[in-house]
């Protein structure tokens, strides 16, 4: 979920700077496997709690490619296949083993003419809920959105806070009593925190509770991006794409999934940006056993519960967000242009 294009100080574009790193040290060497799919990037293990998780040797095979920059995979289990965005260009993708890449949704975000101020039109993170339904951040349209797989009909669950629409809902998350996360930064935007379409003062992470409330969980990050909870169901993680703060913070949560205390700071990749790795904290998930994959920069970091460095799952570019799919025990990526996927001995359910 990073904000593609998004003017900085020094007049480059997030995009730009993202594209530059990736060029430069961690270019992949295409290698082709079994099936003729290539194989791209390398998986570095950095602490023996890694083996549980992954085969270093264990390929990075590229499914598909070609995308303005591919987002928020999800895995649809009663349908057994993979949704994914490509946000810019306004198209959901569905990705079926021996079917390959097609065109699910499009529009995915918002639908009739796109005004000039709106730079991401399409929809970006995706969950899915109880239900079997698919919960969208949806960019675009500046909604959380519920979508029947099915049907493809969409409903608005919530576009606004206290009278003002979000800005251009990024990421979601979703609590076992069915609690939706969801963070609102200003990517979708195309002048960002300084666009005539921004309502609201500030970049906030959001859940809408049982009864269809919202309510502002923090309103003081720069960037909120990923979201993610806990197998337990105690802790809400947020990713924050901010180069100042490339952080990813963990909230304590009570048992109606309300925040109980302040965030503490779960995993800093300030040493891994200053080495111009590809990237920034982005999407992330987490596992059965409690460990964090955190898309940032290098790739896909894979820490411990307690934020411990296991490993690192790269594709050589930078990596948007990744999703457990199949039997759970394949980790999907949406890298850049690319959709990836490696196989694990961990799992996500």
């Amino acid at each position: 979920m990073t904000g593609r294009g998004e003017t900085m100080a020094d007049g480059f574009s997030r995009r730009a700077v993202i594209a530059a790193m990736a060029a430069a040290p961690f270019a992949p060497g295409l290698a082709r496997a079994a099936g003729g799919a290539a194989a791209v990037g390398s998986i570095t293990r950095l602490n023996p709690g890694f083996d549980a998780v992954a085969d270093v040797a264990s390929p990075v095979l590229v499914l598909g490619s070609g995308y303005r920059w591919a987002e928020g995979p999800v895995w649809v289990k009663k349908g057994r296949y993979l949704l994914f965005n490509d946000v810019p260009a306004n198209t959901c993708y569905q990705w079926r083993k021996g079917k390959g890449v097609t065109k699910f949704l499009e529009p995915s975000g918002l639908a009739g003419p796109v005004p000039p101020e709106i730079r991401e039109a399409g929809a970006n993170g995706m969950a899915i809920d109880a239900q079997g339904m698919v919960v969208m951040a949806d960019s675009g349209t500046r909604a959380i959105a519920r979508m029947d797989p099915k049907s493809k009909k969409k409903t608005i669950l919530a576009d606004r806070f206290e009278g003002a629409r979000f800005n251009s809902c990024n990421d979601v998350a979703i609590h076992r009593n069915g609690t939706i996360y969801f963070t609102d930064p200003p990517y979708g935007l195309r002048d960002g925190d300084e666009s005539t379409l921004k309502e609201t003062g500030f970049n906030g992470v959001y859940r809408i509770d049982r009864e269809g409330r919202v309510n502002l969980i923090d309103r003081d990050l720069k960037r909120p991006n990923g979201v993610a909870v806990s197998p337990d169901q105690q802790t809400l993680y947020v990713a924050m794409s901010d180069e100042a703060r490339p952080q990813i913070l963990a909230y304590p949560l009570d048992i109606e999934g309300g925040v109980s205390g302040y965030p503490r700071v779960f995993a800093d990749f300030s040493e891994e940006l200053a080495k111009k790795m590809p990237g920034l904290p982005d999407g992330l998930k987490v596992d059965t056993a409690g460990r964090v994959y955190a898309t940032g920069p290098g790739g896909v970091h894979v820490l411990s519960p307690e934020g411990k460095r296991l490993g690192l799952i790269a594709t050589g570019k930078a990596i948007a967000n990744c999703a457990f799919g199949e039997d759970g025990r394949t980790l999907f990526l949406t890298s850049s242009d690319m959709l990836a996927a490696v196989r694990l001995k961990a799992s996500g359910w």
